[in-house]
């Protein structure tokens, strides 16, 4: 099948997104699938505000259409809510195409933590934007939920999964602190409620594993904490695995892929109980949960690693990208034609 993804996240930013879709995107090759990509490479953009790092195409439009025209895709797949992802929707609207989208960020949350705009007008634009799509595929059952609950229709799940080979238990020395050590992995934004990790009670040390426009302040408010930047790879998945904890502040993320690949690397999870987490780590097993995040975080470190890893080992690309597949909306009139089953399970 010729499926075209359009999405205005891609490399070489570095988030849940395009991690989710480069996997995705393997996967449909692996599978037999055609497959073309349509991202802002290659087109007149501007930086994004308070995210320069995203760029934003310019009058996409035309260009959309001629791609869409010439690769005559029988599946399209809109992923994201920008620029681009507003043109592929107006074109296939247009000439009657069916397509499936995909809800990845909690923009409303997002916008409100940086602008006064109320959320009920956010999530009315969002709504607008994925309701004539055949399916809006969203990452958990309990954001199915919340969505359905505000209005959203046509709800299909797509799971996510984790490079159980790159994340895995790993020696702890690449951290040499005192521990215990408690890690913070992700883009440091105002959205991630980071300053609610770093000013946690905590009787060992604190990382911060990653970078953006709020780290210089945090830097300067918290200068205890250990901020070690941007790392990627093994870099990463090395230091991840050197942590005792793993916490997760955030309360906006529709899933979290960094819980599992903590999880992955026999590392467990202390997070709030809100949509994503609840989802993803199993309380008492792979993590704690609870409003108390330092409580959360002292609890977490009782728990048997090994079982963090059986936990995320349910998690892989494979039967996730199946999923993908399963959920989107042919335009050749005939059955859909997927790889296999569409559930996202363990491996065994």
């Amino acid at each position: 099948m010729r499926i075209l993804i359009v999405t205005d996240a891609w490399h070489p930013q570095i988030n849940g997104v395009v991690a989710t879709l480069a996997h995705t995107a393997t996967w449909l090759h692996r599978f037999g699938h055609e497959l073309q990509m349509v991202t802002p490479a290659g087109f007149p953009s501007l930086p994004c505000p308070t995210y320069p790092e995203i760029r934003l195409s310019l009058l996409p439009y035309s260009a959309i259409a001629r791609r869409i025209e010439s690769f005559a895709p029988e599946a399209v797949h809109v992923a994201t809510e920008g620029p681009l992802g507003l043109a592929a929707r107006r074109f296939c609207a247009t000439r009657g195409l069916r397509f499936t989208t995909s809800y990845h960020t909690q923009f409303p949350q997002y916008l409100r933590a940086r602008f006064p705009i109320p959320e009920r007008l956010s999530y009315a634009a969002l709504r607008r934007f994925h309701a004539p799509a055949q399916r809006c595929m969203v990452s958990t059952e309990s954001l199915r939920r919340e969505l359905a609950a505000r209005g959203f229709r046509n709800l299909a799940i797509w799971r996510r999964g984790v490079d159980t080979e790159l994340f895995r238990p790993r020696a702890k020395s690449a951290l040499a602190l005192p521990r215990p050590i408690a890690a913070y992995v992700g883009r440091v934004a105002v959205e991630k409620n980071i300053g609610a990790f770093l000013a946690m009670p905590w009787h060992g040390s604190k990382v911060v594993i990653g970078d953006g426009p709020a780290r210089a302040a945090l830097q300067r408010r918290h200068p205890d904490a250990h901020f070690l930047g941007l790392r990627v790879g093994e870099d990463l998945a090395t230091l991840l695995a050197a942590a005792d904890v793993m916490v997760f502040p955030s309360r906006t993320d529709t899933f979290g892929l960094v819980n599992l690949e903590a999880a992955a690397c026999g590392v467990p999870v202390a997070a709030y109980p809100v949509t994503g987490p609840i989802d993803v780590i199993e309380d008492g097993v792979s993590g704690a949960l609870d409003e108390d995040l330092g409580a959360a975080a002292r609890r977490a470190l009782d728990l048997d690693p090994r079982a963090c890893r059986r936990r995320a080992l349910q998690f892989d690309w494979e039967t996730c990208s199946r999923e993908f597949a399963a959920n989107l909306a042919p335009n050749d009139g005939g059955e859909r034609t997927t790889p296999g089953p569409a559930r996202c399970v363990s491996r065994s």
